[in-house]
């Protein structure tokens, strides 16, 4: 019986979910790449970021950062938040990941952009870093009030 109701709990939540794709948005020279990124939202809950990582380069990556920007219905940029480190990532692999974005409310009329801000080769203490705030703010056409 309870394993009954936990399932139909569950298919109301997904039912009550609703999806709001990101934009992605990455330096030419990123070591990784951002794909099917999406945020999944349920009332009551914070959103969630899924997203596929695939390592461009010939090299394992220790780890890579996402940074996630939330823009709200007037292109202002309402949060910037930047994920803990994703650990290890095969030369030329793809992973799925997610990331719980608790800094501010998503504005369906919104904007959210995603990309990789860091990243650092297995066995380098060197980083590859970029600055991802401005490309996203280019990216968000600002609307009048």
């Amino acid at each position: 019986m309870f394993l009954l109701s936990a399932a139909a709990a569950a298919v109301m939540m997904a039912a009550a979910a609703t999806e709001m794709q990101a934009v992605v948005v990455e330096a030419p020279d990123s070591p990784v790449k951002i794909s099917r990124a999406t945020v999944l939202t349920v009332p009551g809950d914070p959103p969630v970021l899924l997203y596929a990582a695939t390592n461009q380069t010939d090299n394992d990556l220790e780890q890579f950062t996402i940074t996630v920007f939330i823009f709200d219905a007037k292109g202002i940029l309402k949060t910037e938040q930047i994920a803990p480190g994703r650990r290890t990532l095969a030369a030329k692999s793809t992973k799925y990941s997610s990331m719980v974005i608790d800094g501010d409310t998503v504005d369906p009329a919104g904007s959210i952009l995603v990309g990789v801000s860091n990243a650092q080769r297995v066995n380098s203490e060197a980083w590859w870093r970029v600055d991802l705030r401005p490309a996203a703010e280019a990216a968000v056409p600002k609307k009048k009030p």
